[in-house]
């Protein structure tokens, strides 16, 4: 959910439409401090006017540090411009392809021929589907393979349904909605594992007494992007003009660009044309609404930043059960910091990471009346943890901890009376 910019270039648009592999040679990544609301005014300006650099990650309040991707061609305009107006900065990498390329040799090496699904190591989307369907034969009392739909490219927003039994309270787990954040469909697979083959008899009462719909990657195109041509790849891949793609995760149907979003069709953040203009943020929705009164709580999975976040994203008032979401969302961070001593920050979006209008979980809060919807921003805390590259060795204790807060989620609202089927 880290909020990025308008950051190809022309090479880039082009490249990305005639299928070319987007490279980072030699581009530089910075972390810029911000103090005053003017150091955020001039980087907000170079987010709108420049198409040479890559935000990262910005400042959720006015003092705090920005990680910025720039160009070669751009190095001393950009430094320039940062020292002209008295912005402190460091350079945390002089070549953003070697962290890529280090990636992607990790992963090649941990490619073994295997009839067992590796939960330590990222999947394509392939390896993704192929599991999911194996589920089924597998499980078949308990796992139905379901397609939410179609996204523009054809591929299935796939998923599973697991039940124990019929008139259980839903979770709906919603993953993979920005592209390049790799931890969340990983999680999300080891998560269903752990429904599934757990002994624990927290997990159980998970798995048994609740019905779970499940997507890990509701952004496939995105996502089989970021592993075939450009690694930092954010939206969908629905073309708008001479760009690509919308922020799947503003493009939600309440409240939609209002706040937080940008209009601009290049941009990492823009809202769409219209709100549910994407086939990917429809199939999800139309989901979610054949499922009316069936869901009881939201989750959607994003990195990173180590957050619980409920809404609102486009107000800073606050819902009618803020004190009840506050209240779960810090039982679920304290259960999630006993394992590794991981530290999560709990609150509305809006207060806690910054505006941003047209979420999901706006959406099933304010449109589908869904009281528990929680986003989850995943490790790492900052870039210099690993950013959207965190490494594979990872995903376990990030999983782990994750169904921790999960167990603790689920108790805290049982005992304020949420789940209580009709």
């Amino acid at each position: 959910m880290k909020t990025t910019v308008v950051w190809i270039t022309l090479f880039c648009t082009f490249g990305q439409i005639l299928g070319e592999v987007a490279r980072y040679d030699n581009y530089r990544l910075y972390s810029v401090s911000t103090n005053s609301i003017k150091d955020i005014s001039i980087l907000n300006d170079l987010e709108a006017n420049s198409d040479s650099v890559i935000f990262l990650s910005k400042p959720s309040k006015v003092s705090g540090e920005s990680q910025v991707v720039v160009a070669p061609h751009k190095l001393a305009d950009f430094v320039d411009l940062l020292q002209r107006h008295g912005l402190r900065f460091r350079i945390l990498e002089k070549n953003l392809q070697r962290q890529i390329d280090l990636e992607r040799k990790i992963m090649k090496r941990s490619n073994h021929k295997s009839d067992e699904f590796d939960f330590d190591k990222y999947h394509t989307l392939e390896e993704l589907h192929n599991w999911l369907h194996s589920l089924e034969k597998k499980y078949p009392e308990v796992v139905k393979v379901v397609s939410a739909g179609k996204s523009f490219e054809g591929r299935d927003l796939l998923g599973v349904e697991l039940s124990h039994g019929e008139n259980k309270p839903g979770v709906f787990v919603e993953s993979g909605i920005h592209a390049r954040e790799w931890i969340t469909p990983a999680t999300t697979v080891f998560l269903v594992n752990e429904l599934l083959t757990s002994t624990d008899p927290d997990v159980r009462y998970l798995a048994e007494n609740f019905t779970w719909y499940v997507l890990p990657s509701v952004n496939p195109d995105g996502y089989v992007h970021t592993h075939e041509k450009n690694r930092l790849w954010r939206k969908t891949r629905k073309p708008h003009g001479t760009c690509v793609g919308v922020d799947a995760n503003r493009n939600w149907d309440f409240h939609w660009n209002e706040v937080g979003a940008s209009n601009q069709p290049c941009s990492d953040t823009y809202a769409g044309p219209e709100a549910f203009s994407e086939p990917e943020t429809v199939a999800v929705s139309n989901y979610v609404k054949e499922l009316k009164d069936k869901v009881h709580l939201y989750l959607s999975f994003h990195s990173f930043s180590q957050l619980i976040i409920f809404p609102n994203g486009y107000t800073s008032q606050h819902v009618v059960n803020h004190k009840d979401l506050q209240d779960v969302g810090d039982v679920a961070a304290k259960a999630l910091s006993q394992r590794y001593g991981t530290k999560y920050t709990v609150g509305p979006i809006y207060e806690t990471i910054y505006p941003a209008a047209g979420t999901s979980i706006d959406w099933t809060y304010g449109a589908m009346n869904v009281s528990l919807s929680f986003c989850y921003e995943l490790r790492p805390k900052t870039l210099f943890q690993g950013g959207f590259q965190l490494p594979a060795n990872q995903i376990r204790p990030t999983a782990l901890e994750t169904l921790d807060s999960l167990v603790a989620m689920v108790k805290r609202s049982e005992e304020l009376n949420y789940f209580e089927t009709v």
